[in-house]
């Protein structure tokens, strides 16, 4: 592999550096560098991060193969920056065993646009009822470290104790869906102003509040670590705070499009707003970028959920829960944190990439943009600004809310180990 010399790149959004790449690592970082015969990439007034990392990608594959396949998923993370993925265990089959993850792993490396590491289910066929094969997936090729029955919330107090224990052997986490099912039944959105004057099933904040609240206290209780999924709600915001503060080993996520939309969209009844956890109200948007900056809430994962047209363009009630994420999430967070000041592009880094993958335990990845690291880096100008378009998405679904939307930055590089898989805004 040739010698790569990145130019002029604000490293994590600092002084201007040049970066040399030679194969799969950093070679040298500083100003000045020259470096015969190597290609050059010409970073000025962009901005250079470590690839970020995705905690909660849905890739479909296998059973879903019309929403999305490994392979459209991974060229959508990497134009969108990203060297790493967990891919959740909501598949069909269910990936509750060595072998479904193995073969997703393994997809993983054949395809090569970045790196997919598997998420285990808890529960067999996240049914919630017995513990799946946790200790085989974890000896597995695929060396699952991350279990979760996302899509659905472990409610059994003595199943979610018990993979507590279990993921303690290993050093593993398990990373809940926060939702109390009997409180939802039937719920279509956000319960409050909006969802009474429209007549939709109302989902309140205490179905998210309470199974947080229950899981932190059986971490404490078990010595376990335990991540909170889509964190949606202020009030999830205190429980979580709270339980840092007692030193309970608990990390939680919020999604871009939590930190950006509020349940004041669904009054279009656009099924491209309807998502698991619900959008919910401005005074939850800001505590959750509050929340963010001040480090309660460790990291962004997009929960990147692609369905196909049928499944999105029909009436509200019937219509599937989630959106595609991975190639505007980093357009989102420069909108709602870093152009509003509440982050830097260090912050960033440290939410996108250095905390996730010290959460799943991503090798190479989360890494600093010094010598010796392998050259896991993304280029974004930050300076751009344009319109949201589906059309050029590489992701297989269009289910994105922020169609026609104008949002800043564009990721213009992306390099696994050395290898551009995006280079001036296009897939290798």
């Amino acid at each position: 592999m040739s010698k790569i010399l990145i130019r002029g790149a604000k490293v994590l959004g600092g002084e201007p550096q040049d970066v040399l790449i030679d194969g799969s690592a950093i070679e040298a970082v500083g100003t000045g560098i020259s470096a015969e015969g190597a290609e050059v990439v010409d970073a000025a007034g962009k901005v250079l991060l470590p690839g970020l990392v995705d905690l909660h990608t849905h890739l479909r594959e296998p059973g879903r193969e019309d929403s999305e396949t490994v392979l459209t998923g991974t060229r959508a993370a990497a134009s969108g920056g990203y060297t790493a993925v967990f891919a959740m265990a909501n598949t069909f089959p269910v990936a509750d065993t060595a072998g479904v993850v193995e073969q997703v792993y393994r997809l993983g490396q054949q395809h090569g646009y970045c790196d997919v590491q598997p998420i285990g289910a808890v529960t067999v066929g996240l049914e919630g009822r017995k513990l799946a094969e946790l200790g085989a997936m974890h000896e597995s090729a695929a060396g699952v470290t991350v279990f979760s029955d996302d899509g659905k919330c472990v409610e059994d107090a003595v199943i979610m104790r018990r993979a507590l224990e279990y993921v303690k052997a290993f050093g593993g986490v398990v990373a809940q869906h926060a939702q109390e099912p009997r409180l939802t039944e039937g719920a279509q959105m956000n319960e409050g102003v909006v969802s009474a004057e429209l007549g939709l099933g109302g989902w309140p904040a205490v179905a998210e509040e309470s199974i947080i609240a229950r899981d932190v206290l059986l971490a404490e209780h078990v010595g376990s670590r335990v991540h909170i999924c889509h964190l949606s709600t202020a009030g999830s915001v205190e429980i979580v705070r709270w339980a840092k503060s007692r030193g309970i080993d608990v990390t939680a996520e919020v999604t871009p499009h939590h930190l950006l939309l509020t349940d004041e969209l669904v009054r279009s009844y656009n099924p491209v707003y309807k998502v698991n956890p619900p959008l919910r109200t401005e005074r939850d948007v800001l505590a959750l970028r509050e929340a963010l900056a001040d480090g309660t809430i460790d990291i962004v994962a997009t929960d990147h959920a692609p369905h196909p047209h049928e499944d999105k363009d029909c009436e509200w009630a019937a219509a599937a829960m989630g959106m595609v994420g991975l190639e505007t999430a980093l357009s989102v967070v420069q909108e709602t944190m870093v152009d509003t000041g509440l982050l830097d592009w260090a912050g960033v880094a440290e939410r996108m990439s250095f905390k996730p993958a010290e959460i799943g335990q991503a090798k190479g990845h989360g890494r600093p943009v010094s010598a010796g690291e392998p050259a896991n880096l993304m280029l974004v100008d930050t300076e751009y600004r344009g319109s949201v378009d589906p059309a050029g998405f590489a992701s297989r679904s269009r289910n994105t809310p922020y169609e026609g939307r104008e949002l800043p930055g564009r990721v213009t590089h992306t390099w696994l180990r050395g290898k551009a898989t995006l280079v001036d805004g296009k897939l290798t």
